[in-house]
């Protein structure tokens, strides 16, 4: 309930995500997302590290956004636990708190594809908020068929970004 309520405080004060796939290919995707935040930058990144507060549940291994957890240093992991199992879904490559979260990340089916996916969160003060910045870049081989996935992956980094700044869009 407290999870609710806070993003029902967020959706209150925020904008639109933007969201667009800059490149598809079957061997390699470019997506970027932004979104403004009534919250600050500290306040975001704050929320960003505490992944179980606003990943949505669909897109967990559990179906449990609350097994996940996140350290937020470099060699920190991305992780899911729950009774019957765990899974890695990211390692943190850089870490600048209040500005910057970058993870080696193959979310979902990418693990299993063995494709390279580094996930970039870049957090910039806007006006009494923050604009927060997705950029994600996966590189396989033509046989990963990336153009195929990228909508998919799209859609569910938008989603994380609204859940992540309250944006009702």
């Amino acid at each position: 309930m407290k999870n609710i309520l806070a993003i029902i405080a967020c959706l209150s004060v925020t904008t639109s995500v933007q969201a667009e796939i800059i490149e598809a290919t079957a061997d390699r995707y470019v997506l970027k997302h932004q979104a403004r935040s009534s919250l600050s930058p500290a306040d975001l990144w704050a929320r960003l590290i505490k992944p179980a507060d606003w990943w949505h549940p669909d897109h967990t291994y559990s179906g449990d956004a609350g097994n996940l957890s996140l350290e937020p240093a470099a060699g920190g992991l991305w992780r899911e636990d729950w009774t019957d199992g765990s899974v890695l879904h990211g390692q943190v490559l850089n870490a600048v708190p209040g500005k910057l979260l970058r993870l080696d990340a193959p979310f979902g089916p990418l693990q299993e594809m063995a494709v390279s996916t580094v996930w970039t969160i870049t957090l910039k003060p806007d006006g009494d908020g923050s604009l927060v910045t997705f950029d994600e870049i996966a590189n396989g081989t033509a046989a990963s068929k990336l153009d195929a996935l990228a909508p998919a992956v799209d859609f569910v980094k938008s989603e994380a970004i609204r859940l992540l700044t309250g944006s009702p869009d």
